[in-house]
């Protein structure tokens, strides 16, 4: 494969957002969780655990119990989640071991502020991971597999349900209040989590009604926006309408709508939301 294919815009933007969630999540373990001696869902979980029985950083737990799932996602699932998993993966246990001095920091001893901070950092995390094809490795790799069998589940929804385990074995060796702190952490991050993933690939399906109909048509694929789509309707007077049927992203629609009533100020415009989009020019898989 060419250097300039492996380094393009979009593969590098996919890293650096990968490895700033890796960073996130280390940050929420670290100054958070740790702190108040709660736990974190899967490898990361179990790896604090032993970082809190046997004094051995999580950071190198993380990387050494990462092998074996990293090797079933390359044959399990696809070359470009593995990938980026892998980034992910060293990522998120080098900066497990920079950030471990982190706990040090915050001087709260409220276990429901640690709790809900704590999990909002992990969530947008490997939210921000999931978005650009990647993940932090562990049991996201374990979700993947799931999420690929049964795809009517949110990613979020798998996460949490399988670090339920993790929630365990914690209470078994810290007691139940921790593990009920770290249970609700665990549900603000996997409910983060999909607000992150949704909301980063959030698109808009818009029916334009207009007489200039080509002047439209023309500013959508000159301005790179998306194509359109013409259909053919009939007004409750019998004359023929022409609706122009087009996908936009969230990010792009006010400047999209500016441009459109710049060219006709009585042009209709109806809005409405798009659950998901899979197909040419959009792809709303993560993997």
């Amino acid at each position: 494969m060419k250097v300039n294919t492996i380094l393009n815009k979009q593969n590098i933007k996919n890293a650096f957002f990968v490895i700033l969630g890796c960073l996130l999540s280390a940050i929420g373990v670290n100054m958070f969780l740790v702190n108040a001696k709660l736990f974190s869902g899967g490898l990361s979980g179990m790896a604090i655990l032993i970082q809190y029985a046997l004094k051995v950083p999580a950071g190198y737990t993380v990387l050494l119990a990462n092998i074996p799932l990293l090797s079933l996602s390359y044959r399990k699932l696809n070359k470009r989640f593995t990938i980026y998993s892998m980034i992910g993966t060293v990522s998120l246990s080098l900066f497990l071991v920079m950030t471990k001095s982190l706990s040090s920091i915050i001087t709260v001893h409220d276990a429901l502020l640690i709790s809900v901070y704590g999990g909002v950092l992990m969530g947008a995390g490997a939210g921000l991971a999931y978005s650009n094809h990647g993940s932090e490795g562990g049991m996201n790799i374990i979700v993947m597999l799931i999420k690929k069998k049964c795809d009517s589940f949110d990613v979020g929804q798998l996460g949490f349900i399988v670090n339920c385990v993790i929630v365990f074995l914690g209470m078994l060796l810290n007691g139940i209040t921790i593990a009920l702190y770290t249970l609700m952490s665990m549900y603000i991050a996997a409910f983060v989590t999909d607000k992150i993933i949704r909301g980063l690939s959030r698109k808009k399906v818009l029916l334009i009604i207009t007489d200039k109909e080509e002047e439209v048509c023309e500013y959508i694929t000159n301005s790179k926006h998306r194509g359109a789509t013409i259909l053919k309707g009939n007004a409750l007077t019998g004359k023929e309408r022409k609706v122009i049927y087009c996908i936009v992203h969230v990010s792009k629609l006010p400047e999209f709508k500016y441009s459109v009533q710049k060219i006709d100020e009585d042009a209709l415009i109806s809005i409405i939301d798009a659950s998901e989009v899979d197909g040419r020019g959009f792809n709303s898989n993560i993997l």
